[in-house]
């Protein structure tokens, strides 16, 4: 025994145990939001363990965050006191960083390679432009970015990308892909794309390397299955190519990131993909209450690409779900911040305001401040994000690795040293000419003094500040980090600013050498600590004891509130009108039920009759969320507004009789007696419209292929042909003829 209970498996209902205990070949456990996924992972790991069918070390579970990961790793230490090994838990990511690490010079680079966040890229996107002579107006670098993460998420290398462009952008696009790869190359870097796809163009040229590899992990755990994308599905089917002992645990219905190349057919077809393999759905909710979970699988059950599992619980019904209509964004975000006000004062902690887009935080942020209520921003700068702390890291890889160009370019005039664009584009255009680095450029440059006079004064001392920190490399890691930062004149040019913001700078790198020097104690090396810095992402730095959390839906997956506002529930918000446009709407009603099941007593739903996009001067009407009415009315009770002159629920709504009590803070809920007191509200408050007998009438909610989901607002019988206004949220008032604009109706 490894130091686990003897009854460990008495902690599991029977559709877990049946997971943990089934040791070979194939499995896929299906798992219902808040049904013990983890648990069931972690238990199958001290389970294979404990019964000796594998050594610790030859297990391999992956997760997609570091803080999974990290939950998994003490998950599994605390049932297993006495391992001698560890198996190894971790993000495709970093699995992809440890492979590539040891083997990067089987496929042309060097084991150092430096790996780019975003920031970075966005950097070397700037220099392919210029190479190319292409223009952000021309080409936005955003749009550009995306579609080559969307390449690699599919797996196509730059020449293949080439041959699906058919219009002239995705051709400029497909030269701009080549030119960015071998920026990478050049420099010896990688994206976070290509930490997966170049782990698998790895396995698949070295067999040997391959069959080492799925020999070695005899059993493999995935978690959030439905979130892989095809490079990182096919890393998964190399590893499994020896053996078959494969635990996939996931929810087709919290498949959420397809616009990050995520593809849920990975989960839809795991049986064709391992035939034989068992299923087991986990059904069980240890969460929500039984309301909360009703309400999210009858929203969620309107989708056609789905397995079906039942969710329930053995707590409570618990209270009815709140449905407020404001009359607009402020009014919404007045209600919510009084709400969560009035929660606090009860002493509940754990409250998140849950949105479609970024946007939409800012109203919630000033009604919050305004109360003077403490929140927590999920989605803004983490700590390794934070502009000092990346140039510090940067000029670490530079001393580390001079050739590194990505870094090159963020430090060398930072702090400003009176290095310019020019003197940049020529290092850029001399680099190019001896197909070397930007720091060859510049060391040979300097040696044959083809600098102007005035760019040689300022480059002179860059190349001796860089070769001097070198001198550093044989101190500990902090000890490094400590000096390379106060040789750089960082720190100084902060103090020169004598602000509470640049002081606030000099605190943060402070922290960042404390934790370089927690890293040392606990025996990590340079690489490992800057590998470390990179593959921190947003989820990681969730403050589970924030009393308030502002996130999008997308950021909340994987978390739980005791209470949750999911506001901004309109057409064209939520689901977005894009979605709808391009047929994702059953990935929106997925995002819907992840934020419905987020909570754990109680949920409030909101919606805005009006609201302002992007700065337009006008508020725009807008529709209650069909997912509001996909919701059994029986579920809902409806709170009036507050902060509106006009009421939000009409006396006369519906046939059911409403009474009025108040609250702390003076807010009105009106709780209805009748069910159809809800379907009569949510009629009334719709302006939906829809066509009827495929019709194009006054109302109906259109689709259009290039502005996505609007509204007819009027249709005028020319004669010849059809001209109809439409109000497009987010872009105004369109007038189109029906003949050209190809409207679908909704």
């Amino acid at each position: 025994m490894q130091g686990l209970e003897k009854d460990f498996l008495s902690h599991l209902n029977e559709h877990q145990k049946l997971a943990v205990t089934q040791a070979e070949g194939p499995m896929l456990v299906l798992a219902g939001a808040g049904s013990g996924k983890t648990r069931t992972i972690t238990y199958k790991i001290a389970y294979l363990i404990d019964q000796e069918i594998c050594r610790p070390e030859q297990i391999l579970a992956v997760t997609f965050t570091n803080k999974a990961a990290e939950e998994m790793r003490n998950r599994v230490g605390k049932l297993l006191t006495h391992l001698e090994a560890s198996p190894l838990i971790s993000t495709f990511h970093s699995f992809g960083v440890q492979v590539l690490r040891r083997h990067a010079d089987l496929i042309d680079y060097g084991k150092d390679f430096t790996i780019c966040d975003r920031d970075d890229q966005k950097r070397v996107l700037k220099a392919v432009y210029e190479e190319l002579h292409f223009s952000d107006s021309q080409l936005p670098g955003r749009k550009t970015l995306a579609a080559i993460s969307r390449a690699k998420s599919n797996n196509w290398a730059p020449e293949e990308y080439a041959k699906k462009s058919r219009d002239l952008a995705s051709q400029e696009i497909s030269l701009v892909y080549s030119a960015y790869e071998r920026f990478l190359k050049g420099s010896n870097a990688m994206d976070f794309d290509d930490l997966i796809l170049l782990t698998v163009r790895l396995l698949k040229k070295n067999p040997e390397v391959r069959q080492r590899y799925g020999e070695w992990y005899r059993h493999i755990l995935i978690d959030e299955y439905q979130d892989t994308n095809r490079p990182q599905y096919d890393l998964i089917r190399n590893l499994t190519e020896v053996h078959q002992n494969i635990t996939a645990v996931g929810d087709e219905d919290q498949s959420i990131y397809g616009f990050r190349g995520s593809d849920i057919g990975n989960i839809l077809r795991f049986e064709a993909d391992f035939p034989g393999a068992t299923i087991i759905k986990l059904e069980q909710n240890y969460r929500s209450t039984q309301n909360i979970l009703d309400a999210a699988s009858s929203v969620v059950s309107n989708n056609v690409n789905r397995k079906g599992k039942v969710l329930w619980t053995d707590q409570r019904a618990g209270p009815l779900i709140d449905l407020l209509a404001a009359s607009n964004a402020k009014t919404e975000a007045a209600y919510v911040s009084s709400r969560i006000s009035e929660y606090l004062r009860q002493g509940e902690k754990g409250i998140a305001v849950l949105y479609r887009t970024n946007f939409q935080s800012r109203q919630f942020e000033e009604a919050l401040r305004r109360l003077k209520i403490p929140y927590k921003l999920i989605g803004g700068v983490s700590f390794y994000h934070r502009k000092e702390i990346k140039d510090a890291l940067a000029y670490l890889r530079v001393v580390v690795n001079p050739d590194d160009n990505v870094s090159f370019l963020r430090i060398i005039n930072q702090p400003p040293r009176g290095i310019g664009q020019v003197t940049v584009d020529h290092l850029h255009q001399r680099a190019r000419e001896e197909k070397t680095s930007l720091w060859s450029a510049l060391q040979k440059g300097l040696e044959e003094n083809t600098f102007p006079a005035r760019a040689h004064r300022v480059l002179q001392p860059f190349l001796s500040l860089i070769d001097h920190c070198q001198n550093f490399l044989e101190l500990p890691l902090h000890l490094l980090l400590e000096k390379t930062i106060e040789a750089s004149g960082l720190i100084t040019a902060f103090r020169s600013e004598d602000s509470e913001e640049a002081h606030n700078r000099i605190l943060n790198l402070e922290e960042l050498i404390m934790m370089a020097r927690e890293n040392a104690e606990r025996g990590y090396t340079l690489q490992e600590f800057l590998d470390h810095a990179a593959l921190r992402s947003e989820a990681d730095d969730y403050d589970e004891s924030a009393s308030v959390s502002l996130m999008t839906l997308h950021n909340a997956k994987g978390l739980e509130f005791p209470i949750v506002f999911m506001v901004g529930c309109e057409e064209g918000l939520f689901p977005h009108s894009r979605s709808v446009a391009e047929d994702d709407l059953e990935e929106e009603r997925r995002l819907c039920y992840v934020g419905l099941t987020r909570a754990q007593k109680k949920i409030h739903l909101t919606y805005s009759r009006r609201r302002r996009f992007f700065g337009r001067e006008g508020e725009e009407m807008n529709d209650p969320s069909r997912f509001l009415q996909e919701i059994p009315e029986h579920l809902i009770s409806i709170s009036s507004d507050p902060f509106s002159v006009r009421e939000s629920v009409p006396p006369d709504s519906g046939s059911g009789k409403y009474r009025q009590r108040k609250r702390a803070g003076n807010i009105g809920i009106k709780t209805y007696d009748s069910a159809e007191s809800v379907r009569g509200f949510l009629r009334k408050l719709s302006q939906k419209g829809r066509a009827s007998n495929g019709k194009f009438v006054s109302g109906a909610q259109i689709v259009h292929e290039k502005f996505g989901y609007g509204k007819i607002l009027r249709v005028q019988d020319t004669g010849d042909d059809l001209k109809i206004t439409v109000q497009f949220p987010g872009l105004g008032i369109k007038r189109l003829l029906q003949s050209y604009a190809k409207l679908k109706l909704v």
